[in-house]
């Protein structure tokens, strides 16, 4: 299977998964869904490019199985989250903004969701076309999932823990990496997509897989991630966080500076 025709059965999968979600959403009545599938949606595309490609069969195997690992914990700890709570309230405003247009504008969206879905899902089809036997490059991008994983994981569970604490309620998290980095768990997000570079590095197209990486840097610091979350930490939490974004990093761990608050950062 060539190249373009590979990349446009990815398309075609892109867009019938999202449309089902699109249903799923109408009749459940949540548009937030969408989050829980979308990690989902990558692994399936790029299990596909893994397949359908005729590079290195043992680097495809990985990067089949390091995209389904990752996509399996993010979308299970969303589901998780999703659960648990009312609509998403950045879904709930859209909808209510665009009034009678939201079913028709929110199957756009889904669709925008797809086409995400699909370049992420990209250099594991550069990485699948890479005919060259795996390297110590290869072990390397292997090391960088499993920590971006384990970080990630780590991250989300010391959040949820500080959360569930009666005592923190209105405090800042200031616990674990969350005291070095305001948003650990974009941080071990982004380093993730580090994972198919390795990969796809011995490829003659491998350089352009850094796009990957350096998109999801842009999503997460300046357009859905850290902007939206910030707005709303600000909102709930007032002065308090304030002095968090004084002191801490915004994005990659470092140390906080002097003054960082000590009564926030308290253990359960």
């Amino acid at each position: 299977m060539s190249i373009p025709v590979t990349v446009l059965f990815g398309l075609l999968i892109a867009i019938t998964l999202f449309v089902g979600y699109w249903v799923i959403q109408y009749v459940i009545n949540d548009s937030g869904i969408v989050d829980v599938f979308w990690g989902v949606s990558v692994a399936v595309i790029g299990v596909f490019f893994c397949v359908a490609t005729s590079g290195d069969l043992t680097r495809r195997w990985i990067g089949a199985v390091l995209v389904s690992f990752w996509a399996a914990r993010l979308s299970l700890y969303l589901y998780w989250r999703w659960k648990s709570h009312e609509e998403d309230g950045r879904y709930a405003a859209l909808k209510k903004k665009w009034g009678a247009q939201a079913q028709i504008r929110m199957f756009r969206f889904y669709q925008m969701q797809g086409l995400g879905a699909l370049l992420f899902a990209l250099p594991l089809l550069v990485a699948g076309t890479c005919t060259r036997p795996i390297n110590w490059l290869d072990g390397v991008a292997v090391v960088v999932c499993a920590l971006s994983i384990l970080g990630e994981a780590i991250s989300d569970y010391q959040l949820q823990r500080f959360r569930e604490s009666p005592d923190n309620r209105g405090e800042v998290c200031q616990v674990g990496f969350w005291k070095y980095s305001r948003h650990p768990n974009y941080f071990f997000e982004w380093l993730h997509w580090w994972t198919y570079v390795l990969l796809s590095i011995s490829s003659p197209w491998g350089w352009t897989t850094i796009v990957a990486p350096l998109a999801m840097w842009l999503f997460l610091n300046r357009v859905t991630g850290i902007p939206l979350a910030e707005l709303q930490a600000v909102k709930s939490r007032g002065e308090k966080y304030r002095q968090y974004q004084r002191t801490t990093s915004a994005f990659f761990p470092w140390f906080p500076a002097a003054g960082a608050s000590k009564g926030s950062s308290r253990e359960n």
